[in-house]
């Protein structure tokens, strides 16, 4: 049934070493929960705290998977689910290919009723720290390069910097100790380059 669900588009298989597990996706997620027709605002079911604590009143199994790509719930009554956003849980959407928008505004959307009235209806440092933790996640980005020093000379060095300048390669210089970074894609016309600048 399971790869049914992901034909149709509401379920994304994930495979481990040992086992698997679906995610539901965005189209899943809407037809779950209303999110057009005025009643979704009666029928939401989430309330967050400033201290991250979250409390979801539902007794859908598929509340509380969706609750579990981005909370770590902590238990589970009846009507009731309870947990807390935490920045490994957050980690582990972000890295499902979930953002901090898509929660935040899952939140937003299914907030219960009597938070609902509030604006906001998710608290401020919640949706702020949600979105820092996806920015501090993808902060660093690597990108292939070769390292460039012990240049024969200050001309064959600035030469060698407007070339890689006027092909969008240069990453780092220090024009002071002739050394500088640039891009692996163009790592081959530099050597071309340098081998020109040498004879």
């Amino acid at each position: 049934m399971i790869k049914d669900l992901a034909d149709l588009g509401l379920v994304k298989l994930q495979k481990g070493r040992k086992e698997s597990w679906f995610i539901p996706t965005k189209l899943a997620t809407n037809l779950s929960v209303s999110l057009t027709d005025s009643s979704s605002r009666k029928q939401g079911f989430v309330v967050v705290e400033t201290n991250f604590r979250m409390y979801a009143y539902s007794s859908s199994k598929l509340h509380c998977e969706i609750l579990r790509l981005f909370a770590r719930v902590e238990y589970q009554l009846p009507n009731l689910i309870v947990g807390a956003i935490t920045k490994e849980s957050l980690y582990n959407a972000f890295e499902n290919g979930i953002s901090a928008e898509q929660i935040v505004t899952f939140l937003q959307q299914n907030a219960h009723p009597r938070v609902a009235e509030k604006l906001p209806s998710v608290p401020e440092n919640v949706t702020d720290q949600i979105r820092l933790w996806e920015t501090d996640l993808n902060r660093v980005e690597m990108t292939p390069a070769h390292f460039y020093d012990e240049f024969p000379s200050r001309d064959v060095f600035e030469a060698a910097s407007d070339f890689a300048r006027m092909h969008n390669g240069l990453l780092w210089e220090d024009a002071k100790k002739m050394r500088m970074v640039v891009k692996a894609e163009i790592h081959m016309l530099m050597r071309e380059h340098l081998r020109g600048q040498n004879k």
